[in-house]
């Protein structure tokens, strides 16, 4: 067996949004299982104690917590942040996973509410949270902040435009922030993933055009499944990631290789 401390997340506090189910609750049973006690977050509290109960069943104590936060609201996400001061102490990784997507169609029909719903949500949410929890991780000269994008980001969209262009913003807020944090240690990442059998791009995989397209175009024949985040989380929460940051890090079976 190789001894090592690459991946070792023991005393380390995690916040998750979006953590109840789906690709966040994939990252927070990983972060755990690494030894981070985490903190779960989504809308509902009843799927977040779910999600919480079962994880701690898994690593035969309490290492997860579960707290209601909607991520468009910013008091919200401050009572978030505060509670798990309260419970567990200055934060170490910050995962930024919540998001929404209200309308599919053409930019030209877009609502003003639904499109400020999305760049509220998707992008604002996330400055909010990097500004309540990146003093934690300044005053430890450590930290790791990681941010969900898409591959949405990497071209344009004729139904998904706004929901692609609040992930592109993501990027750009993970760079600044990635450099401004940088001196102090702090990394900060994007996380892009291609399509994901999960309940929020539903629409998108379940049907049969889309699994075929999968199974020709995609170079590992397959959808991504969200225990394919397990690995990306721990990696970009762990010293196994010293040295990156600033980077978008498409987890898409292949499907958009850049140079």
């Amino acid at each position: 067996m190789v001894n090592t401390e690459l991946f070792d997340l023991t005393g380390k506090v995690a916040l998750l949004t979006g953590a109840s189910k789906g690709m966040g609750k994939a990252m927070a049973q990983a972060l755990a299982a690494h030894g981070a006690r985490v903190m779960i977050s989504s809308r509902k509290l009843d799927q977040c104690q779910e999600t919480a109960d079962a994880i701690n069943a898994s690593c035969g104590e309490e290492r997860a917590f579960a707290f209601a936060c909607n991520a468009g609201y910013k008091e919200q996400l401050q009572s978030l942040v505060d509670a798990t001061h309260a419970k567990l102490g200055p934060i170490d990784i910050l995962v930024g996973n919540a998001g929404v997507n209200p309308f599919y169609g053409s930019m030209l029909d877009i609502p003003d509410e639904a499109y400020d719903k999305i760049m509220s949500t998707n992008v604002k949410s996330n400055r909010w949270l990097v500004q309540m929890v990146a003093p934690d991780m300044v005053a430890k000269g450590n930290g790791s902040i990681m941010i969900t994008s898409s591959v949405g980001a990497f071209g344009p969209s004729l139904t998904l435009g706004a929901y692609s262009i609040s992930k592109v913003a993501v990027i750009g807020l993970v760079r600044n922030l990635a450099a401004e944090l940088g001196p102090s240690g702090v990394r900060v990442n994007a996380i892009c993933p291609g399509l994901v059998r999960t309940d929020f791009a539903q629409a998108l995989w379940d049907n049969p055009s889309a699994k075929k397209r999968a199974e020709e175009q995609i170079p590992l024949r397959r959808l991504g499944e969200a225990e394919d985040f397990k690995g990306m989380a721990v990696f970009l929460a762990s010293g196994a990631s010293a040295y990156v940051t600033g980077q978008a890090l498409t987890v898409c079976g292949g499907s958009h290789m850049r140079a």
